[in-house]
């Protein structure tokens, strides 16, 4: 009689270990923002450098997400380096755009800005700020806030790209959504300057959907996380800035189950 008992049990422990493995999906990747590269002096370039290598030597690190401000002005000369060191990363990366990256009449479009990435790392495949790729059964959907007329510390996510988001969030409710940006829609501390323009609209779309885990953000230089209506708003320091501080983020879905995230602050050093 025990040994039955024992081996329904088992059979029933199983079972469940084989559901959670069909249904589970985990994803663990890398976030670097607000880098503010140039060459005006050596320190961004042995920062981002020793960035890469310690990516490099994580494990099971899927990708990395750039989350914008990844030049201190944009000038095309600080992109060219700044892809060129990225791309020693052994994983596949994936850039945004933010307030120090375009400026139309200043040299650098956000078409421009694209073109230099394809050029400089060829394998590359967006060319637009707003795309969605796929990781793990996870959907990433990368949202441009920036402004490339007058740009500024104040985000602005216009209306058609919150329609192009709405849009993606349905056509794919029945997968895990993490959405990238620049600016939070959640800010990680209170600072009026940095504020996103008309965020309330933003919330109110992404309020329709129970699909959204997380949306992941940079440009306030501060390190934040809030939950908000079942979605977790993660804000994450700049490299630049003492300590050099990057994230390792890893999210994990089941069924049935909320998801359960975790996030490590992870400190390059020591840099000369």
């Amino acid at each position: 009689m025990r040994k039955s008992l024992l081996t329904i049990f088992l059979t029933f422990l199983t079972f469940l270990c084989i559901q959670n493995s069909v249904f589970a999906n985990v994803i663990k990747f890398a976030q670097v923002t607000d880098v503010h590269y140039d060459n005006k002096s050596n320190y961004p370039r042995e920062v981002l450098k020793k960035t890469v290598e310690d990516i490099n030597k994580q494990k099971d690190i899927s990708f990395v997400v750039f989350t914008g401000d990844n030049i201190s002005s944009p000038k095309p000369e600080y992109l060219k380096d700044f892809v060129k060191i990225i791309q020693k990363l052994d994983v596949p990366y994936y850039i945004l755009i933010g307030n120090h990256d375009v400026f139309r009449s200043g040299g650098l479009s956000k078409e421009q800005y694209f073109e230099i990435i394809k050029e400089y790392s060829p394998f590359y495949r967006y060319k637009k700020p707003n795309y969605v790729f796929k990781k793990n059964g996870f959907v990433f959907i990368v949202v441009d806030g920036a402004k490339e007329i007058i740009p500024g510390t104040v985000g602005y996510y216009r209306e058609e790209t919150l329609n192009w988001l709405e849009k993606q969030l349905k056509k794919h409710k029945k997968s895990p959504v993490v959405i990238l940006q620049h600016y939070p829609i959640v800010e990680p501390k209170v600072l009026k300057s940095h504020e996103t323009y008309k965020k309330e609209e933003y919330l109110k779309r992404l309020d329709k959907y129970d699909n959204v885990v997380a949306v992941i953000s940079g440009h306030y230089h501060y390190n934040g996380e809030n939950m908000r209506n079942g979605v977790y708003h993660i804000s994450s320091p700049t490299l630049l800035e003492l300590p050099n501080y990057y994230k390792i983020i890893e999210i994990s879905t089941t069924k049935g189950f909320s998801p359960l995230i975790y996030t490590e602050l992870k400190e390059v050093g020591p840099v000369e």
